[in-house]
């Protein structure tokens, strides 16, 4: 984590299960993170969905990172994982992305999918580091702000795995 003003060390984030109301501030967390932001009204209905798994870490009270996952069966698939510019590179993503698979593992997924631009080398490296493998690709499946779209390469994870 990035040092605060003191210099002592920062504090670790707490994670906690998404809820509804955290649609808003969500929202506000994604734009921060992603040139293509959701609406705080698809926020909050991916939030109340009962297919959906999410955790949030918080750093004194405010979301920095959030993971958010549709779960159905015994298989899921990452919508989508935000974490904040002053806290990437230190482990949010990483602990938020273990604590999913922990979490949709008790519920009985086995599997876990997701999409990443093709073009995003750390989120690649990240998901490569937990256990997840390209299994096939997306054309033009992300909206680019220009108005053009980037693909995305499709990578799974078994939940089984020891960590």
């Amino acid at each position: 984590m990035p040092l605060p003003p003191d210099g002592l060390s920062p504090a670790l984030p707490l994670l906690r299960p998404a809820r509804p109301d955290d649609a808003i501030a969500l929202t506000e967390l994604y734009a921060s993170a992603f040139e293509v932001p959701w609406t705080a009204l698809a926020m909050l209905a991916t939030l109340m969905a009962d297919t959906t798994l999410g955790v949030v870490a918080e750093v004194e009270g405010r979301p920095v990172g959030f993971v958010l996952a549709q779960c159905a069966a015994d298989e899921g698939q990452v919508l989508t994982l935000a974490v904040h510019p002053a806290h990437r590179a230190v482990g949010v993503g990483g602990v938020l992305v273990r604590t999913l698979l922990q979490t949709a593992r008790a519920q009985g997924v086995h599997r876990m999918t997701l999409e990443v631009a093709v073009d995003n080398a750390p989120a690649l490296a990240l998901y490569r580091r937990l256990g997840f493998a390209p299994v096939g690709m997306r054309r033009g499946y992300y909206p680019a702000p220009d108005g053009g779209a980037r693909d995305a390469l499709v990578m799974a994870a078994s939940t089984l795995a020891d960590e």
